[in-house]
């Protein structure tokens, strides 16, 4: 056992206000290019009880046919943002490399049906 003592973790959060976020998973209807910006896809998703307009810079690492039909995890409560002009309802979550040279969209193992709770 060390005498050194933990490190700190000046961006760690309490069990509650991880318990703010919600997520849910979103099936992606329609997907395109953003017309202003060269990383970004605009995505319409289905969240099961109503649709929403997602930008992700998802450019270079999928294309928005590859997005079409996919099961995806969706932070449904962070306010809305404009992205290069577009308005983006959400966040799609995904995992990258330490390099970018992989970002990979996080989807359920199994399919379900959209709208249904990531806890």
């Amino acid at each position: 056992m060390s005498d050194k003592p933990a490190p700190a973790e000046s961006n760690m959060i309490s069990f509650d206000e991880f318990m703010k976020v919600k997520m849910r998973v979103g099936r992606v209807l329609e997907a395109s290019d953003h017309p202003n910006a060269d990383k970004l896809i605009v995505m319409k998703v289905d969240l099961g009880d109503e649709q929403r307009q997602i930008c992700a810079s998802l450019r270079g690492y999928y294309t928005a046919e590859q997005l079409c039909g996919m099961n995806l995890a969706i932070v449904t409560n962070l306010a809305p943002r404009m992205m290069r002009g577009v308005e983006s309802q959400g966040m799609l979550l995904a995992a990258s490399s330490a390099d970018r040279r992989r970002v990979v969209v996080l989807v359920p193992k199994s399919d379900i049906e959209p709208g249904s709770v990531i806890s």
